[in-house]
C-alpha cells in the first residue's frame, strides 16, 4: 500500500524556514528537530528568501521587503504561539509523555491540532525523517580531507582509496551522491563547489598571464563544504589576490545565493576591485549578483570548466583553514564554528605570515601594498 504524502500547514513550513534563514543550526539539526525531511527545510528556505512568500501561499511582497516581511511573520507566529506556550509551560518534557496524552477517537480536536496544542510533531507518530547516518557524515569528512589533498580524485578513484586504503566496503554510487552533497567534483571535467545554471550567463576567464601587482586589483571568491558532528555548513569567502587578505565570509546551512551576496556586500564597503573573479556557480552567476558588480563598474571573471588552478589563491586558503582550524576542533554546533571562523581569520589576516609575502600578515601587505 502507497504511503500517504504528509502535508505540512504553513506555519509549521514558515518556523522551518525562518529558522534555516537564521543559519544557527544545520538542516540535518532543523530537520531532526522539526521532523521533517532535510530537502523539505532546504526548499521552504529558498521560498523564503527567493520568493518572500508570507506565510508560503499568499501575497507576494515588494522587492527588498524581506527584512520587513521576516519581521511581521515573527510578530504573527507570537500572537498565535503565546497560549500555546503558556500551555506548554505545564507540559511534561517527555516526547514519550505528551504522546501519552493525544486521543485518537476525539472529535473536536483533530490529531493535528492536540499535537499542536502540546507541543508534538504530528510525524512522531508515523516516521522518522531521513537524513544522513552517522557513517555517511563520517564519510563525507573522509572525503573531504582526502579531497583538500588530492582534488583530482573523482568518484571512482575515491570509492577505491576507502576501500583500499581506509578497509571500507563503499559503493561507488554512494560516493558520488555524498560529493554531490558536498558540491565537489574532479578536477576533471571541473572541480566546483556549486552548480552552474544554463540560464544565466557566463564571463569570461580575464586572468590569464595577468599580473598581479597591488591590493584590490583581483578579488576571488568559493565556497567550501564544512563537516560538523550533525549534518554540515558551507562556508563562502572573498579573497584579495595580491595579499591573500580574506575580505568578507559568511556561513550558510544551504547552497543558496543569499549567503554569497551578503559575503560580497560586507566585502565592498572596504573597496572596491578592478576584477571579480569566481567559479560559474549558480550562486554567482545570478542576476543579483552580478549586478551589483556590473553596477560598480567591476570587470567579471569567471573560471574555465576543468580548470583547477583558475581560483588558486582561495583553493589554498581552504586548505589552510580546515588543516590549521576545522580539522582540528571539529565544531560541534554552528555557534562553535561561527565563533572559531571568526578567531581564525582574525589570526589568518593579522598574525599569520606567509611566506610567499616576505614572512608578512596580509593585513599588513593589503594596507601597505608593499612585499618588502
Amino acid at each position: 500500500m502507497t504511503e500517504m504524502r504528509k502535508r505540512h500547514s504553513p506555519k509549521r513550513k514558515l518556523n522551518v524556514a525562518i529558522m534555516a534563514t537564521q543559519g544557527e543550526k544545520t538542516v540535518s539539526e532543523i530537520a531532526s528537530k522539526f521532523k521533517v525531511h532535510p530537502n523539505q527545510v532546504t526548499q521552504w528556505k529558498k521560498i523564503l528568501l527567493d520568493s518572500g512568500m508570507d506565510l508560503f501561499g499568499q501575497k507576494r511582497p515588494k522587492q527588498g521587503a524581506s527584512e520587513a516581511l521576516v519581521s511581521q511573520l515573527y510578530e504573527e507566529i507570537g500572537r498565535l504561539k503565546f497560549e500555546l506556550d503558556w500551555l506548554k509551560k505545564k507540559l511534561p518534557n517527555s516526547i514519550e509523555l505528551r504522546r501519552e496524552m493525544i486521543e485518537f477517537e476525539f472529535e473536536k480536536l483533530s490529531i493535528s491540532r492536540q499535537c499542536e496544542l502540546i507541543g508534538l510533531c504530528r510525524s512522531t507518530f508515523y516516521y522518522e525523517p531521513a537524513q544522513e547516518s552517522t557513517q555517511n557524515l563520517e564519510l563525507m569528512r573522509m572525503i573531504d580531507k582526502k579531497y583538500i589533498d588530492h582534488p583530482f580524485f573523482g568518484s571512482r578513484r575515491m570509492a577505491d582509496w576507502l576501500a583500499e586504503q581506509q578497509g571500507l566496503d563503499v559503493n561507488r554510487k554512494r560516493v558520488q551522491r555524498l560529493m554531490r552533497i558536498m558540491g565537489i567534483e574532479a578536477i576533471y571535467p571541473k572541480p566546483r563547489t556549486s552548480e552552474a545554471c544554463a540560464e544565466h550567463k557566463k564571463y569570461p576567464y580575464l586572468l590569464k598571464n595577468v599580473e598581479i601587482i597591488k591590493p584590490n586589483q583581483v578579488w576571488s571568491t568559493d565556497i567550501t563544504y564544512i563537516p560538523m558532528k550533525m549534518g554540515f555548513m558551507y562556508l563562502v569567502a572573498i579573497i584579495d589576490w595580491y595579499s591573500r587578505y580574506v575580505l568578507a565570509w559568511r556561513l550558510s546551512n544551504t547552497m543558496d545565493k543569499s549567503f554569497c551576496i551578503e559575503a560580497l556586500k560586507e566585502a565592498l564597503k572596504t573597496a572596491h576591485p578592478e576584477i571579480f573573479n569566481s567559479d560559474q556557480g549558480s550562486q554567482f552567476t545570478c542576476k543579483e549578483h552580478t549586478g551589483i558588480l556590473q553596477e560598480l563598474g567591476i570587470q567579471i571573471s569567471m573560471d574555465g570548466r576543468g580548470r583547477a588552478f583558475d581560483n588558486i589563491f582561495i583553493e589554498r586558503l581552504w586548505r589552510t583553514l580546515k588543516y590549521e582550524d576545522i580539522y582540528i576542533w571539529n565544531y560541534e554546533e554552528v555557534a562553535d564554528l561561527y565563533r572559531g571562523l571568526k578567531k581564525y581569520f582574525k589570526f589568518y589576516n593579522t598574525e599569520r605570515q606567509h611566506k610567499s609575502l616576505n614572512k608578512q600578515t596580509p593585513f599588513f601587505v593589503y594596507q601597505t601594498g608593499a612585499l618588502n
